[in-house]
């Protein structure tokens, strides 16, 4: 009895143990799983009858029911046992898939989401229990009103009188034999849990255990499974539900499931009775002397392959979850890596000895690769993130009684994990925003000549280095007279004055700025673009917005690929050093004295192949304390569409650039983004090119060069123009 009791403690201890390690990991597929849903219910509005589609959102649903059960997760799965149960009369053909029921399932996603997010925290379960029992009994309605039409399976064997008797009945009592393979627990499965799960199918009449295979004690491994289970299963469940049960250890045990042949007296048993041979059997009429022989004989999956797989067939899909944290602290350490690497190419080049030199060298282009590859690593595609958007221009179309085809491209373009979690906030809200201000009412539209439905566009792509990201719409367009107006009236704009197209657009990135005529739910409170566009600089980023009235919208927003190593490329004026992103520069010109000087901010224009190109010189900007040289250079820039050059007094190449953030002391110094440390120790400044192009462009410049520049080391001086274009 003593050691019973420490067994049982110690059972107790690894159990917990196991739950520990292994829920967060349950979670988080979990959550995989209910965001594959989701996506599978809205792509299945569009293509119904899809087969892959529903068999697809079957497996979903079992497979979160089937995790949950391992983990004693009782709430999940009985609430998700109905959607599953709904879910395959959809796949048979049972039940149309109508917008009200994708509507109910969507509903259900969200439930199961919430049960999810209660596992793993003690407070708040009383008022999503209450969400839940709405939820649950809305699928058992569909499942009520759907089962007199649904179509009754065919036999696949004669069936008996008392099998017949036991199924019309609603229960049915099945004979499960299982031999669990060695490796179970060190793949981290309970035997016990599973034997739980069916538990929650229905009633366990007996069980046995065969013992036959249990290796003496001086010689059995504590690690290894040797247990052998028989038990007769009362349940309304069919053999592919109880088959679910073991899905997590089908290829590491010998599975026999026994069709029903029990009568109505199975209902009314409820006697179990140990024989001397220590297996533990009912009335069923299952001899312990079966167990052996019935594991003898593998279980096929219903497709006819063996549980089993082939002995040597290769992996084809691997992966391995690696915690965030970890994956960052390797990121960190690469970037130490790279300074120390660019410290020791300069102490290289220090000692002019060639040997050394070239060693540098050979290790710098092996920094450069593992530099590529780990950043690799945190690259995941944005289409994961534009695939929520799915669920929200759905809800919020039929919120707003509008209709909306949403179009989603480019979702397979890599971006840095970082920067994906960072910028959903944003895209959530323009896309809102959109829906709510940009798409017009059916009604509106067709009187307008346009199509009822609606039509967003989410897209994404590479271009020079960055992300390009689009939200296009075919609605109203920004009306520019209420812009207008509601600049005057906060006086924003001073009355009577009419800006640029640009600058009237950008108005409404204006903090507290909106036309709304009433406040909605959605927006109309004037707060939340100044906060995307904040958050996009924050990124490195920039954010344009085009319309044309009556047309469309479209917001285009730029980011860099990732936020923790870029190639850059490294400047000098004076002492001080500045390094500009190297897939910002286009190309450098020089310079001469003879040029207009800047003005009091260190602006002016030089002409460049036939175009006015405004210049910015860093010294006067930042007023730097150092002689201007006899000849300066200008590095040409990009930013979009938009191109202007940077004064500079030396070139010093291309320079693996590790990002530090900006203290609070520097947050207001524009056109800076961040910092890095050199090789030698020093610091240079990481300039925002975005930022830099708009203190280049929003000077007013009186004079500009004559002389046409055709090509570097040409110089040209000026005629007059009212300020510079980009």
């Amino acid at each position: 009895d003593g050691n019973v009791d420490v067994f049982t403690k110690v059972r107790q201890f690894v159990d917990q143990k196991f739950i520990d390690e292994a829920l967060p990991v349950f979670m988080s597929e979990a959550s995989e799983q209910l965001a594959s849903l989701e996506s599978l219910l809205l792509q299945l509005e569009d293509s119904p009858g899809d087969r892959e589609l529903l068999d697809a959102l079957f497996r979903c649903a079992h497979t979160i029911k089937g995790s949950a059960g391992i983990f004693g997760l009782d709430r999940i799965v009985a609430f998700t046992h109905h959607m599953e149960s709904l879910l395959d009369q959809v796949r048979e053909g049972q039940v149309a898939l109508t917008p009200v029921l994708s509507t109910l399932l969507l509903k259900c996603v969200d439930q199961t989401r919430a049960l999810l997010a209660q596992a793993g925290q003690d407070g708040g379960e009383e008022g999503a229990e209450d969400h839940g029992q709405a939820a649950r009994a809305d699928l058992v309605r569909a499942l009520q009103a759907a089962a007199p039409t649904a179509p009754k399976p065919e036999a696949t064997a004669p069936t008996a009188p008392a099998q017949a008797s036991a199924i019309a009945t609603g229960m049915a009592r099945w004979h499960v034999a299982v031999r669990f393979g060695p490796e179970t627990f060190r793949n981290g499965m309970d035997p016990l849990a599973i034997v739980g799960y069916l538990r929650g199918l229905g009633r366990i009449a007996s069980i046995g255990c065969d013992r036959s295979a249990l290796p003496g004690l001086d010689a059995i491994d504590p690690e290894s499974c040797h247990l052998s289970l028989a038990l007769d299963l009362d349940t309304e469940a069919s053999q592919a539900e109880i088959e679910s049960a073991f899905t997590f250890v089908r290829d590491d045990c010998v599975l026999t499931i026994r069709p029903p042949v029990a009568s109505e007296a199975v209902l009314a048993h409820r006697v179990d009775s140990t024989g001397d041979d220590g297996l533990l059997h009912g009335d069923s009429g299952v001899s312990p002397q079966i167990v052996p022989a019935a594991l003898q004989r593998p279980q096929k999956h219903r497709d006819g392959a063996p549980s089993h797989p082939a002995a040597g067939a290769p992996d084809e899909n691997r992966f391995i979850r690696v915690h965030a944290d970890r994956l960052d602290a390797v990121i960190n350490l690469l970037g130490e890596l790279v300074i120390a690497g660019a410290g020791a190419a300069l102490m290289a080049r220090q000692t002019r000895q060639r040997g050394l030199i070239e060693a540098n060298l050979q290790m710098a282009r092996l920094i450069e690769e593992i530099r590529n590859g780990t950043l690799q690593l945190r690259m995941v595609p944005i289409g994961e993130t534009f695939a929520r958007f799915r669920r929200v221009v759905r809800d919020t179309a039929a919120e707003l009684g509008k209709e909306v085809a949403l179009d989603i491209q480019g979702g397979e373009t890599e971006l840095d994990k970082s920067v994906v979690e960072r910028i959903a906030d944003p895209l959530m809200h323009l896309v809102r925003n959109a829906l709510d201000h940009g798409l017009e009412p059916p009604e509106q539209r067709q009187a307008s000549g346009k199509p009822a439905q609606g039509r967003l566009q989410l897209s994404a792509c590479h271009e020079s280095g960055s992300i390009v990201i689009r939200i296009t719409d075919d609605g109203r367009g920004i009306q520019r007279a209420k812009v207008l107006q509601r600049a005057w009236e906060r006086g924003l704009v001073e009355r009577g004055v009419t800006p640029p197209d640009a600058e009237l657009l950008n108005l409404i990135f204006e903090p507290g700025f909106s036309t709304a005529e009433k406040v909605t739910n959605l927006s109309g409170r004037g707060v939340g673009m100044d906060v995307v566009r904040r958050n996009i600089q924050g990124l490195r980023g920039s954010i344009a917005l085009h319309s044309e009235e009556g047309r469309g919208s479209r917001i285009e927003i730029r980011l860099p690929l990732t936020l923790a190593i870029i190639d850059g490329f490294l400047v000098g004026v004076g002492p001080s050093k500045f390094i500009f992103p190297l897939d910002t520069v286009v190309e450098v010109i020089e310079s001469q004295a003879g040029n207009p000087p800047a003005d009091g901010r260190g602006c002016s224009v030089v002409e460049l192949r036939g175009k006015v190109l405004p210049v910015v010189s860093l010294r006067t900007l930042y007023a730097l304390e150092s002689p201007a040289p006899d000849r300066v250079s200008i590095v040409v820039l990009k930013d979009g569409d938009r191109r202007f050059g940077v004064m500079v007094d030396h070139l010093l190449g291309q320079h693996q650039t590790v990002i530090k953030p900006l203290g609070r002391l520097f947050g207001s110094l524009r056109g800076m983004s961040g910092s890095s440390i050199l090789g030698n120790g020093e610091v240079a400044l990481i300039f925002d090119v975005p930022a830099l192009g708009q203190l280049a462009a929003q000077r007013t410049i009186t004079a500009v060069p004559t002389h046409r520049q055709d090509s570097p080391g040409h110089r040209a001086t000026a005629h007059s123009a009212e300020g510079p274009t980009a």
